[in-house]
């Protein structure tokens, strides 16, 4: 018999229009036992069930809900369902050879991330409930989905907030954590063990599709390059010269064997720049490109942080617009939640107009469809992504 959790009056609002969180301050009291991260049931002041997830109270997000029908048994024939579905719906829509496989809560696996890289899986686990069932979702991919190997990245920060310690390391036998994989056409070596996140950024598989048509015999300066993903994209769709920045050696060092790895080490080139720093510099010596990308990390990790992060927003893209040749092209990206597709096109056009220059939108997108936006859930929609002709 599961433990019965009921909503204060008034409360719980969003989560019996479909959202899948309720929090500490909206839960009037319970019916039962439990320790955290067992499976509950949730009702609420009207006695009207609502759904079946797991309860943390040490999380500000108390429960995280993983179905709406009160006949499901939550244990491994349903995790079975559930990545089952998450992986027929990604055949469907996008390339599989290299997709994020599972996207938390917009696939009903709230606190659960799972890359696929070929054979390889990568689970970053960020809510104590999923954690529980982590011997399981590690079976159901060996034995249904064709895991060679799969590798943990729960070394994120945010699971303290859950209790719970960071951690990574193999979840089955140890393989080589340097893998390659294929996406438009371009190959990566992806360090799963000490790359960002899950050691490549997936979300953005389709926008990087999307510059080829742009790039034809252009100069490219891509910004936050990170392991060289849209630099690369532009030189095999035949960028005359791309130079891609980041911060981060690593990263540098992993664009360059990227570079190598597809013949385009000698139009394709990487340096190591704080773009901060070093776009002002060069707008004042008088470089100019043909397309300038700018994706930089999210400036926003929360409602608090907004004002300073479209002022980074800003000066970034007013750095980045003032390079760009006249009839040139813009791309600019947000990664923040936080950020609203409003906010960031307004932070834009008031950097364009400090820059002097003037814009025309080509195109708008978000993230990949391997990321679904869940339409209950406003938290799943994060990737903002322009292109602008600046003129």
């Amino acid at each position: 018999m599961l433990t019965k959790f009921y909503l204060k009056q008034g409360k719980g609002r969003k989560a019996e229009k479909g959202h899948p969180w309720i929090y500490t301050d909206e839960i009037e009291g319970y019916d039962g036992e439990y320790v955290n991260g067992d499976i509950i049931e949730v009702y609420n002041s009207r006695d009207r069930f609502i759904g079946k997830g797991f309860i943390n109270d040490c999380s500000k997000i108390s429960i995280r809900l993983m179905t709406r029908n009160q006949e499901d048994e939550i244990g491994y024939e349903f995790l079975r369902m559930r990545l089952k579905n998450a992986f027929d719906y990604r055949s469907k829509v996008i390339d599989t050879s290299s997709c994020r496989m599972v996207f938390g809560e917009a696939d009903f696996l709230p606190g659960l991330t799972i890359d696929k890289f070929g054979d390889i899986f990568v689970i970053q686990s960020l809510a104590l409930g999923i954690d529980r069932f982590k011997k399981d979702i590690v079976d159901i991919l060996m034995k249904d989905h064709g895991a060679k190997g799969v590798y943990e990245r729960s070394d994120v920060s945010v699971r303290a907030l859950e209790g719970m310690e960071e951690t990574k390391g193999f979840l089955t036998e140890p393989f080589d954590t340097l893998v390659e994989i294929e996406e438009n056409g371009v190959r990566y070596l992806v360090d799963i063990e000490n790359g960002q996140k899950t050691g490549f950024f997936l979300d953005q598989k389709e926008n990087r599709k999307a510059i080829h048509r742009l790039v034809k015999d252009a100069e490219v300066l891509d910004c936050f390059t990170h392991t060289g993903s849209f630099a690369l994209n532009a030189g095999i769709a035949g960028a005359k010269s791309v130079l891609g920045l980041d911060i981060s050696q690593h990263a540098i060092d992993f664009a360059r064997r990227n570079a190598e790895l597809n013949g385009l080490e000698n139009s394709v080139s990487f340096e190591v720049h704080n773009a901060f720093d070093i776009l002002p510099v060069w707008a004042k010596e008088g470089r100019k490109y043909d397309v300038v990308i700018l994706d930089p990390p999210a400036f926003t990790k929360s409602r608090d942080s907004i004002a300073g992060a479209k002022r980074g927003y800003k000066e970034i893209n007013l750095r980045g617009m003032k390079l760009v040749r006249e009839g040139g092209f813009l791309v600019t990206c947000s990664c923040s939640h936080f950020m609203s597709e409003e906010l960031l096109r307004e932070t834009i056009v008031e950097a364009a107009r400090d820059a002097g220059r003037t814009l025309r939108q080509v195109e708008f997108r978000t993230q990949s469809a391997d990321h679904p936006i869940l339409m209950t859930s406003d938290e799943s929609y994060y990737l903002k992504f322009f292109v602008f002709q600046v003129v």
